[in-house]
């Protein structure tokens, strides 16, 4: 699989995520030796209502851990330490005597907790636990999935208050049952997946037993916190004796292995959406500009990392829009072509408020807008305004962490399967008037698993030693003047307000 002839020693990662589980070894380059990866099925019972078999992922898993090792053509005595990342808030309830699932995990995107988020709010609304949670109530987060849960499935709330069940995100169950399941799992997750639940107190990184009494979460089916980075118990079976030793959601986890360990760092991740973390330091920043407060990563014993995070619901997809729906393209990667071979956008703007909008105007009632149409705008205009649609809505994000933090952003690390187009790279650094770097590992969410276990166990020495490791591979600088920034942000700003109360409140 890889060109470089490390003979070791080496970390491996396990990605669970959101539609497959992959493993990744990595040498002491942070190097890419071997992958192996497994899709699992997607649940969707009902509309809105997605879930996932946690036993099927948990055989995946398993497979290609094997898988990788294979490849790789080492054994376990060749591996130091294991280190996990999940798809974040995904929630499952297990059995502790058998380890069986009680039911499919409640997947992310799940929106069935709508109605009971509503209720929770009472006559505070959204902002009730957010000044300790850094989190607004939202059928995204995993405290009310567990409510959910327990009022829902027979039988379930008194079994979680005799103690016979577990809580868990993917982490904790990927862990629990490394090392050993009914047989002395360790029962644990960290604190970046502890602050998705809206259970946990951001300044005492412990679960908030108001909260929980609140939510009608039985605190006895809650897993111990721990860092980031520290052993948290030893595998058995393929892995038998190697340290597992970090764990991070997803986003926390390309925030790590992009090195951002800097307040006013940033990275974000250009997939489907897009989510942009930064950095703010040793202080927990509350929002007022309709970003979340999160833990960033914690390592060890030492002070945990906090940053604001703001996420953008449509960047990928409306590349894959312009292809599937309106057949304007063949292929993502045309649209740089297409979109290169005029100077502008023509005139047009175009504001992908599908599902309404996300950071950080949380508008549910906008859909998505073509504004400063005239018959000179060709469907290469229109390309262009696509992709320029992700830089402005990233501008947006940035210029509300700015706001919030009061830290200058320095630069943006970036990643996922956007940043192959070099045409929106630019164009986000010149909308940002900053640099943006791509680095030469791609694959940074599993790297930043492999870093924090690494340095868990001393595979690495410190941070500096990782900042080290982190190559880029290309730079993109701002070259648009003032004047034409300022003017063609003003007509997007119009263009955002043009997609505002389309659906009218339907009581």
């Amino acid at each position: 699989m890889s060109d470089t002839h490390s003979t070791g020693p080496f970390i491996a990662a396990i990605d669970q995520g959101t539609t497959s589980s992959r493993c990744i070894v990595f040498d002491q380059d942070g190097r890419i030796v071997s992958v192996d990866q497994k899709e699992h099925e997607q649940i969707l019972p009902k509309p809105g209502w997605v879930e996932h078999d946690a036993a099927e992922i948990w055989t995946n898993v398993q497979l290609v851990v094997s898988g990788a090792l294979d490849k790789a053509g080492i054994t376990r005595s060749d591996v130091r330490a294991l280190g996990i990342t999940n798809q974040r808030e995904t929630t499952l309830l297990w059995d502790k005597a058998t380890g069986q699932p009680v039911h499919n995990a409640l997947v992310w995107q799940d929106t069935r907790t709508d109605a009971l988020c509503r209720e929770l709010g009472r006559n505070v609304g959204q902002d009730r636990f957010r000044r300790e949670t850094g989190l607004p109530l939202a059928s995204y987060f995993a405290g009310p999935k567990i409510r959910w849960l327990l009022d829902n499935v027979d039988g379930l709330r008194e079994r979680a208050e005799r103690g016979e069940l577990l809580f868990g995100t993917m982490d904790s169950w990927v862990i629990w049952n490394l090392t050993g399941g009914v047989d002395g799992g360790v029962h644990v997750t960290d604190v970046t997946n502890a602050s998705r639940t809206m259970l946990m107190n951001l300044q005492t990184m412990e679960w908030d037993p108001k909260i929980c009494a609140s939510m009608g979460v039985p605190m006895e089916v809650l897993p111990e916190i721990r860092s980031s980075a520290e052993v948290y118990g030893e595998a058995r079976g393929e892995l038998a004796g190697v340290p597992v030793a970090s764990a991070l959601g997803d986003q926390q986890a390309a925030l790590f292995g992009q090195t951002c360990y800097s307040p006013g760092e940033a990275k974000s991740t250009y997939g489907t959406g897009t989510f942009l973390l930064m950095n703010t330091g040793e202080e927990a920043v509350n929002s007022y500009n309709g970003l979340l407060t999160t833990v960033g990563y914690r390592i060890g014993n030492q002070k945990p990392v906090y940053a604001l995070e703001g996420s953008i619901a449509v960047t990928g997809s409306l590349v894959q829009w312009m292809r599937d729906q309106m057949g304007l393209i063949n292929s993502a990667a045309e649209i740089e072509t297409l979109a290169s071979s005029v100077e502008d956008n023509g005139g047009a703007y175009f504001v992908p408020a599908f599902s309404g909008l996300f950071a950080p105007y949380w508008r549910s009632d906008a859909r998505g807008v073509i504004a400063g149409l005239t018959r000179y705008v060709t469907k290469a205009h229109l390309a262009r305004a696509v992709l320029e649609a992700t830089a402005w809505q990233t501008r947006e994000i940035v210029d509300a962490m700015q706001k919030d933090s009061r830290v200058e952003l320095s630069s943006v690390r970036v990643d996922g399967g956007m940043t192959s187009n070099n045409l929106l790279m630019q164009t986000i650094s010149d909308f940002l008037d900053a640099p943006v770097v791509r680095p030469l590992v791609a694959e940074t969410t599993c790297l930043g698993a492999a870093y924090a276990a690494g340095l868990a166990v001393g595979f690495w020495p410190d941070t500096d030693a990782l900042r080290a490791n982190w190559k880029r591979a290309a730079e993109w600088t701002p070259r648009l003047d003032v004047e034409t920034r300022e003017r063609e942000y003003n007509n997007w700003l119009k263009a955002v307000q043009r997609t505002m109360g389309w659906i009218e409140e339907e009581n």
